[in-house]
């Protein structure tokens, strides 16, 4: 039997009218801005976030990347989560490729860096300090939505120091669906935001990163410089196309589909289920427990990681059933 696959979003694979519309994209060259399917992306995703433009890419990663050095030079900081992607698990990017220092300072529980740590973060004008010039949040994170009033204070607060504000929004939707706020609502005190359309949305590759066109035209020069200008790359921008067509408002079955799991690992003694807020379900089990268990369940038909914690995640190729199926597996993996 196949087995259910809960390692990430990512693991999805192109639906069938996905596919054919893949195989309808009228196609041009977008490293020479004549690809019409990019360019219809560009516009409907920098509409949906309500800013001037957008700049489709690979992957979420380069797209964060852009951003950042699209924001800071040589020797410039940005302030950055603890925990948040693009400081931990993005390769070190920022530092490597773009000479720019990274501040990581602790999130609380929901994702949050309190305000008054940001303040204390921001560096006087000195030549003893690398320059301040970014503040740089994440949404969702851990799966959990941000509490919007928190974002604006935070972005309030980081430009009237005169930082710019980035927002790595690779489940930007998943945040929009759980709020029930439209995507332009939540990114609207944001300078530039990095979209995912390969989790939640499930296309095969690709991202965007959205902003003023001044700044995008800044982040298309460092695209150039990292490699990521693609060819006939309306293939990708399609499946983009009818996922945000089709596939934002099903967000929602992701959701319920995560809730359905955490419920049913509910009452077993050692191990911790984190209530989900999207289509993210963590479990913390106590040590004599969590020798050896993805590998258990993947033995026994279930996927996961557990780089440090058990991590779960729902998508559009896992239905109820699965989550039926994944539960008493799961359970007993744990007892």
């Amino acid at each position: 039997m196949k087995p259910v696959d809960l390692r990430s979003d990512t693991v999805t694979q192109p639906t069938p009218a996905m596919r054919e519309a893949m195989m309808r994209a009228p196609l041009g060259d977008d490293v020479f801005g004549d690809d019409p399917s990019v360019n219809a992306l560009q516009e409907r995703i920098a509409a949906l976030c309500a800013k001037e433009a957008a700049l489709f890419v690979p992957t979420g990663t380069m797209s964060n990347l852009c951003g950042l050095m699209a924001h800071c030079q040589r020797g410039d900081e940005y302030l950055v989560g603890q925990m948040a992607h693009t400081y931990r698990w993005e390769g070190g990017g920022a530092a490597v490729l773009g000479s720019i220092q990274p501040q990581p300072l602790a999130q609380q529980p929901d994702g949050s860096i309190p305000l008054a740590d940001i303040e204390a973060a921001i560096k006087p004008d000195d030549a003893h300090f690398a320059r301040t010039r970014l503040l740089a949040l994440e949404n969702t994170w851990g799966g959990q939505v941000l509490p919007q009033a928190y974002v604006d204070q935070a972005c309030a607060l980081a430009h009237g120091r005169g930082l710019a504000t980035h927002l790595d929004g690779a489940r930007l939707f998943n945040a929009a669906v759980a709020s029930g706020r439209p995507a332009a609502e939540l990114v609207a005190p944001f300078d530039s935001v990095s979209v995912c359309f390969s989790k939640g949305l499930g296309t095969p590759a690709g991202s965007a990163l959205v902003g003023s066109r001044e700044f995008i035209g800044r982040a298309h020069r460092v695209r150039k410089m990292l490699g990521g200008g693609m060819r006939q790359a309306g293939v990708l921008a399609a499946a983009a196309l009818h996922a945000l067509e089709h596939h934002v408002a099903r967000l929602a079955e992701d959701h319920a589909n995560a809730r359905l799991l955490a419920e049913g690992l509910q009452g077993l003694d050692g191990v911790s289920v984190a209530p989900p807020h999207t289509n993210i379900v963590f479990v913390d089990v106590v040590p004599a427990k969590a020798a050896g268990l993805v590998e258990r369940l993947k033995a026994a038909g279930v996927l996961c990681t557990g780089l440090y914690r058990l991590r779960f995640v729902t998508h559009l190729d896992v239905g109820r059933a699965d989550i039926e199926r994944a539960v008493p597996v799961i359970r007993a993996a744990l007892h």
